[in-house]
């Protein structure tokens, strides 16, 4: 069952189980989650995604990102491959859903309804090789500026989410996620 994802409506009804690649395959709305970890100095972690994965292989992303598995609540899913992938406990905090669309290699499209969790953490990574190839810290303004120049280093989510990010974590900014 765990590579299966969760179907869902626009409004995360879940309609049923498809496996994870035939989901891709297909482009067909699915249930996932994208975590993103700050250190003490407002610095996010950054992961590389492995070599080998069958799409987004070696591309730039927020800290963990996956699809909770059928029944696990999605926090739970977000705390679970979090220390799977980076070896990080953190308290997440849920910030906001969103759903995209976007073709990627091979054929495959990402079709997902992304609920978007934060945390903070001073934990050194202990990276799943198989999962994460690098880590890195960086400011928003440091990853605002390589987006711009290197986008074609960054998932495609990553992409979409950051803009959001970098406004709601804008100091000052008291607009709630």
């Amino acid at each position: 069952m765990n590579d299966q994802v969760v179907l869902v409506t626009e409004n995360d009804e879940a309609i049923g189980l498809m496996p994870k690649l035939e989901a891709h395959e297909k482009g067909v709305l699915h249930r996932a989650f994208s975590v993103f970890i700050f250190n003490s100095r407002n610095e996010m972690l950054l992961q590389r995604r492995a070599f080998g994965k069958y799409h987004s292989e070696g591309l730039w992303s927020n800290t963990c990102c996956s699809h909770p598995f059928p029944g696990e609540a999605v926090h739970e899913g977000a705390v679970r491959r979090l220390r799977e992938e980076m070896g990080i406990e953190a308290d997440l905090k849920f910030l906001y859903t969103f759903r995209y669309r976007a073709d990627l290699e091979n054929g495959l499209t990402e079709h997902e309804l992304d609920h978007v969790f934060y945390g903070v953490s001073d934990e050194t990574p202990v990276i799943d090789p198989a999962e994460v190839s690098d880590y890195k810290y960086l400011t928003m303004p440091e990853i605002e500026a390589d987006i711009a120049q290197n986008p074609h280093v960054y998932t495609e989510w990553f992409k979409i989410c950051m803009p959001v990010i970098a406004r709601k974590l804008e100091p000052g900014n008291n607009e709630t996620f």
